[in-house]
């Protein structure tokens, strides 16, 4: 007879059979509901993201302080407001005086510093009224090592050859979770996003390092918040396009964003950004929106501001990343011209006085986006194409048209000014430059000049 202490390896292989075959069963059942899937609510095809620092945003750094620049992004034109995370932070291994917002203490809890879970609700409710969508900052691949977890269930936690927990990278406050072995794990972590959703009533998330999270977990967790409303899933992670097969609708494009700080260097030229594209085209499905930007809460912090990166050409790639066939973020602050690097860890509130032809400028390139179905995100706006001129390394020219709306953008990327000939007969008649108003005519003997950085948004007059 066999003793309980020989069954236990063999209950554990069984048990890990079982867990592997419900596994590849729940894949095949999600499989075939896929092509019924939506991967982003119908409200996201002309949407803008505004990425939130709580605690940066204001004095008090509160929701309830926050609540007071609802108006002022409404006329800024955003949609969709991304909250960094809200939750209680780890107070082991903490860096700082307060905290990365990375290290989660507690997933159904809101952080004191910030406000309550009222507090928050309060804030969604307005945001709702005001025409806004909500999503939440969601890290699923690690919790702070004072997470009740570590000591409830230490075998979800990943170990080295020691028995210790260990911290993914060099993030030394966080301990990584072990998604292989733990359904239970699956289940605990979807019924905390679950959570938001219910109690919250917000719309999605933007879900950190998701790559690092098994695809399967995300594909779960995305069919059972679907079914208690659609939501929007955001991904940071570009280097898994299967994320994007069901899970999720949209990630970063973290390449095109490096692209955007070597050309500004002059490393980089429009032929880079070309073969980028391309190589996107055939990675993602045309329905998968690719978040542009020219800045996030780690840029801004850890690599420098958009004036240290892109320098005299910061408005010109801001134009470029709502015009291309991406989805644009704004961080908060770059509608005033943010010109410092965010303390991530202590306190540093964003100064709101610093450029108001900022505001001016993303005002606009909202609302040109929100007028113009060319321009809308991903498949749901036009194919970008490029315009054969004189100098297309120091002159990006493209068209994006949509049914009876025809687009054509100019952006000088160079510190030099420049003159253009157009030879492509499709971008030749009479067009608006939605910027500024003026209208010109392009043909076969007109040229177009191009002061250092400029751009030239321009619709066609029907």
């Amino acid at each position: 007879m066999k003793t309980l202490k020989n069954l236990l390896p063999i209950l554990a292989i069984i048990s890990l059979g079982l867990f592997v075959s419900c596994q590849n069963q729940q894949k095949a059942v999600i499989n075939e509901a896929a092509a019924e899937l939506t991967k982003n609510p119908d409200w996201a095809k002309d949407a803008t993201i505004y990425e939130v620092n709580t605690r940066q945003f204001t004095e008090a750094g509160t929701f309830e302080a926050f609540q007071e620049h609802l108006p002022r992004l409404k006329a800024l034109g955003v949609d969709i407001l991304w909250f960094m995370p809200i939750h209680p932070i780890g107070e082991e291994n903490r860096k700082g005086t307060l905290g990365s917002y990375y290290s989660i203490r507690d997933y159904k809890a809101v952080n004191p510093e910030f406000g309550d879970l009222e507090a928050f609700k309060t804030l969604v409710d307005k945001a709702h009224e005001m025409g806004f969508k909500v999503i939440l900052d969601w890290v699923a691949n690690h919790t702070s090592f004072d997470h009740d977890w570590v000591t409830a269930h230490p075998d979800w936690y990943n170990r080295d050859e020691n028995g210790e927990i260990v911290s993914p990278f060099d993030w030394s406050d966080v301990a990584d979770l072990n998604y292989e072995d733990n359904p239970a794990l699956w289940d605990a972590m979807i019924d905390a996003m679950k959570f938001w959703v219910r109690e919250a009533n917000i719309d999605g998330y933007r879900c950190d390092v998701a790559g690092m999270v098994p695809v399967a977990f995300w594909e779960k967790a995305r069919t059972e918040l679907d079914e208690i409303k659609p939501v929007f899933m955001l991904a940071e992670d570009e280097g898994e396009p299967t994320l994007t097969d069901m899970a999720f609708g949209a990630n970063y494009g973290w390449e095109l964003h490096h692209i955007f700080n070597k050309m500004a260097k002059g490393e980089n030229s429009t032929t880079d950004l070309w073969n980028y594209l391309e190589k996107n085209d055939s990675v993602f499905a045309p329905d998968v929106f690719r978040m542009t930007f020219t800045s996030n809460h780690d840029e801004n912090s850890w690599n420098g501001t958009v004036f240290e990166r892109l320098g005299d050409g910061t408005k010109a790639f801001a134009v470029l990343s709502f015009t291309i066939p991406g989805f644009p973020l704004i961080y908060n602050g770059q509608e005033v011209g943010l010109a410092k690097r965010l303390e991530f860890f202590e306190k540093d509130q964003i100064e709101w006085n610093q450029g108001d032809d900022y505001t001016a400028l993303y005002t606009q390139l909202n609302q040109i986006k929100k007028d113009n179905p060319a321009l809308w995100n991903a498949s749901h706006g036009g194919t970008m194409k490029p315009i054969d001129i004189n100098i297309p390394l120091d002159v990006l020219a493209f068209v994006r048209e949509k049914e009876d709306n025809k687009i054509i953008v100019y952006i000088n990327i160079t510190a030099e000014k420049q003159q253009v000939i157009v030879s492509s007969t499709e971008a030749f008649g009479n067009f608006k430059d939605l910027l500024t108003g003026d209208e010109m005519v392009i043909n076969e003997t007109a040229t177009i000049d191009l002061e250092p950085w400029s751009y030239y948004i321009l619709e066609e007059i029907k």
